[in-house]
Order: C-alpha cells, then structure tokens, then sequence
C-alpha cells in the first residue's frame, strides 16, 4: 500500500484581484516563489524561478501564446514557457514546476505536496 500524501494549499490573493493576461508573484509556506497568472482559459501557476537568468521573473512576464498554445515569455531572455506544463518552448530540455490551483470561496489557492 502507498501512502497518500496530502496536499498543503495557499490562499493567494482573491480572484478578481487578478488582472486577466497578467501575472502576480507569490510565497508559499516551505520557500516557494510562485507566478499565478489568469488567462481567457482559467488560471495557471508556475515556478517563479526562470532556470536561464536564475531570477525570480516569470510572474512579471508577458502572457501570450505560441501557436495557440498560452505561455508566458521570460522577461530576461525571453524564453517562453507553456503556462499548462511548463515546458519551455525554446528548449525542450527545459521545464519549470506546475502547481495546481483552485477558487475556494472567490480566493486563489496554490497546492503544493
């Protein structure tokens, strides 16, 4: 039998808070910078961290897409990453951390393990 690790959620900030096509940079509990963004889809959260600066940017990115696909391009380098699975668009060796997250109550909430 696996053990089933619960999930730790962080409330963010509350939903119409968030300016759509923009993202807001946020502090979980262990450490974690994070970047919420809201999007016509619904919202996203990634890792804050751009792994080709090592700055914590990417919440202040600009939200697009390529190829229909949203992502969010770095505002050091420009490398774009998939707001969906973080996959770098550029590089495909190259992803950041995915975070789930939820509206509880009109509030964004983060899940991290």
């Amino acid at each position: 039998m696996t053990a089933v690790q619960e999930r730790t959620w962080t409330t963010v900030c509350r939903l119409e808070e968030l300016l759509p096509g923009r993202g807001v940079a946020a502090l979980l509990p262990d450490g974690e910078q994070v970047a919420v963004f809201r999007t016509h889809d619904g919202l996203h959260v990634l890792s804050n961290h751009d792994p080709f600066s090592c700055a914590a940017v990417l919440s202040r990115g600009i939200v697009g897409d390529r190829g229909g696909v949203p992502v969010v391009v770095s505002p050091v380098y420009k490398q774009a990453f998939e707001l969906a699975t973080g996959r770098c668009v550029d590089d495909a060796a190259v992803a950041v951390a995915t975070y789930p997250v939820e509206v509880w109550d009109g509030y964004v909430r983060v899940g991290s393990p």
